[in-house]
């Protein structure tokens, strides 16, 4: 029995680069995979936190399946530790016999920014306005950890993009911890407080908006954001939890990973229903939106709200074991 790969986060990265990973995706999804057949993550309560299993067969006819077992430990941030643990086993579809053993958390910073740019990317190479679809991109990014960062570099990494990030805002809500933590600022981007002077200015003239944070209450005005505007927020999983206002849903164009999986754990989405700002039958699969079946609205801001699927997992998994072969 041949011993299986181990792969830690520097060769994940080594293995898939971002663009990889969106191409795997947005291949997969036209290629027929369906994320509303996903087998269901599984969340388990344990003292410290959760565990959330999260397993699949890529709809039963990919060559391998997989699992990721994660660990969420909200006391570890005052502890210098990361807040989300984890591991992934992918497996020989038919044998069942592990064929490599991934970094959980590299796995899944590479693969979150880049569900999300898979949905979004027509959008940022057509544009609402053609004269403009070459000028960099303005970003706005709240938020200071692996997420912010990997979204910004799955922007300027993403397949036939021609709208470099040249251009990125930080909103947090204390730039001085930022400066003082290693890693949290993001490479020439300007950091500003958000709510604080600069806030407003760099959400108004943003072109993409990433909302990578815990919080469980709206970060920011839906009046501040362009009608040609890109929201993605990746920051919850959790029903009861949202990054964006009801309203902005209810301006924009909503799409997700499934609809099915957004009314269970999408709080943005359970929310905004909750207020009437939102319906069921208004949410666009993602599939949809990478297929061509619908095309969003380019007058009307782009709304992906993302909460993680084990079909993404799956599908990057892949990416990265071909990349190391």
């Amino acid at each position: 029995m041949t011993a299986p790969l181990v792969l830690d986060a520097a060769a994940v990265a080594a293995a898939c680069s971002p663009a990889d990973a969106v191409a795997a995706l947005r291949a997969a999804l036209v290629a027929g995979l369906d994320p509303a057949a996903d087998l269901p993550r599984q969340g388990v309560p344990v003292p410290a936190g959760e565990l959330l299993l999260m397993p699949s067969d890529g709809g039963g006819d990919r060559a391998h399946v997989g699992i990721k077992v994660a660990a969420v430990a909200p006391g570890n941030a005052a502890r210098g530790l990361p807040r989300v643990q984890g591991s992934y086993l992918l497996l020989d579809a038919a044998t069942l016999g592990v064929v490599a053993v991934l970094d959980g958390i590299a796995l899944t910073t590479l693969r979150t920014p880049a569900v999300s740019v898979a949905a979004v990317l027509d959008r940022l190479l057509e544009g609402a306005d053609p004269l403009h679809v070459t000028d960099p991109l303005r970003v706005a990014v709240i938020g200071a950890g692996p997420q912010a960062h990997g979204h910004v570099a799955t922007l300027a990494d993403a397949p036939g993009g021609r709208r470099p990030p040249a251009h990125v805002s930080q909103l947090v809500r204390d730039p001085d911890r930022v400066a003082g933590t290693e890693g949290a600022r993001i490479a020439g981007g300007r950091v500003i407080r958000l709510g604080g002077p600069g806030s407003d200015d760099a959400l108004r003239a943003a072109d993409v908006i990433v909302c990578a944070t815990s919080a469980r209450e709206p970060l920011l005005d839906a009046a501040l954001v362009a009608d040609t505007a890109v929201v993605i927020a990746v920051g919850s999983h959790e029903p009861g939890a949202r990054e964006l206002p009801a309203d902005l849903l209810a301006r924009g164009t909503v799409v997700v990973e499934d609809p099915g999986a957004a009314l269970r754990e999408a709080g943005d989405v359970v929310l905004a229903i909750a207020d009437g700002a939102l319906n069921a039958e208004d949410l666009v699969p993602m599939r949809d939106v990478v297929t061509g079946a619908v095309r969003p609205d380019p007058a009307r801001p782009l709304v992906v709200k993302t909460t993680g699927m084990s079909w993404e997992d799956l599908v990057v998994a892949e990416a990265v074991l071909a990349g190391v072969r």
